[in-house]
């Protein structure tokens, strides 16, 4: 049974009132951040258009909407331009979050990543111009730094792509600024740092390491890291993401738009310390996975050594103020799973 949303929530719906009657697409809504996203909306009193295909998303995640007057789905694929048409009709906003994840997906499957991620990206923008839409904000990442060894990242300063995931969410990044100058689309990219929460998924061969982890741990697995453990992520909470995407959508600063966005917490840990306080916040439900041994494997290929986002350029122009810490966010995800997957 899923548990309420926290304090923070209850607070962005205060926050951003002005999205009350407003129609919003959310693609990828029976994802982890999609569905997120399209929680707070509904609960600000948006009226949401929700696009998936159940690739990577659940219906489970989008039940609970169904029963909502102000929810409208659609099963459909972004590959399909008429599909998209369909989705954004009218719409004042969109928030694109549909996208194969994965570096390793993508090392595996670069054709359909690039499918979904390119072609489907653009099938979406193609249709939100001819719509005529108020503003775009699409989901970025933190993968296009690429081999740039800067810390911390800085949106301006990026390297080579390392896998075929990044090139896609870089051309994401071109396309956005070319649909601006040529047809004054508005949009905002937001690049993601290792999002984590509530509704992650913890299975299948691509799952994130922080769901993955978790629930090998509850289930006395062993996780096994990839390197030695000192590999380093800004692990960022949903509620943070929540946050930066609302204000990319009712942002009326001019100099916001055609912009991307680092959207982290702006800290970063070790897989080492991460298991160490994944098995320490978990010992408190069960003891015994204190015990649990860690395993280690060689890198995977495609993956940034080290991440860690400046987040100064979010803060100053889009007023982002994350409220909630790695440590923070960690415990509140732990007692989610907790509750979930057992």
């Amino acid at each position: 049974m899923e548990q309420n949303p926290g304090t923070d929530i209850i607070m962005l719906e205060k926050q951003f009132t002005e999205l009350k009657g407003s129609k919003v697409l959310v693609t990828g809504v029976a994802g982890f951040i999609g569905s997120n996203l399209c929680e707070v909306l509904l609960k600000i009193g948006a009226e949401v258009v929700g696009l998936d295909n159940f690739a990577t998303g659940h219906q489970k995640n989008i039940a609970p909407f169904n029963l909502q007057a102000n929810f409208t789905f659609i099963e459909g694929d972004i590959r399909n331009l008429e599909t998209c048409k369909k989705a954004v009709e009218g719409v004042d906003y969109v928030l694109h979050q549909a996208a194969l994840g994965s570096v390793p997906r993508s090392i595996s499957d670069p054709i359909t990543t690039n499918g979904v991620n390119v072609s489907g990206f653009l099938n979406i923008l193609v249709a939100s111009k001819e719509e005529g839409i108020k503003r775009f904000v699409y989901a970025a990442s933190s993968s296009t730094y690429g081999d740039s060894e800067s810390l911390p990242k800085t949106e301006d300063v990026i390297g080579k792509p390392l896998s075929n995931y990044a090139i896609t969410k870089y051309v994401n990044e071109l396309y956005a600024d070319v649909f601006f100058k040529t047809y004054g689309l508005q949009n905002i990219g937001l690049r993601y740092f290792n999002v984590f929460g509530r509704r992650q998924d913890p299975n299948g061969a691509y799952a994130a390491v922080i769901p993955k982890f978790v629930s090998q741990l509850i289930k006395h697995e062993s996780p096994t890291i990839n390197g030695d453990g000192t590999n380093s992520r800004d692990f960022t909470y949903i509620d943070n993401v929540i946050q930066m995407n609302l204000l990319a959508l009712t942002t009326t600063n001019t100099g916001a738009i055609n912009q991307v966005y680092n959207t982290a917490f702006g800290d970063r840990i070790t897989l080492n310390e991460l298991a160490s306080m994944l098995k320490q916040y978990l010992a408190v439900f069960d003891k015994v996975i204190e015990k649990t041994p860690i395993l280690y494997r060689e890198n995977r290929e495609g993956d940034i050594p080290h991440s860690l986002a400046s987040i100064e350029k979010a803060k100053k122009i889009l007023k982002y103020n994350p409220q909630f810490s790695f440590e923070k966010g960690l415990k509140e995800t732990i007692a989610w799973y907790w509750e979930n997957l057992r």
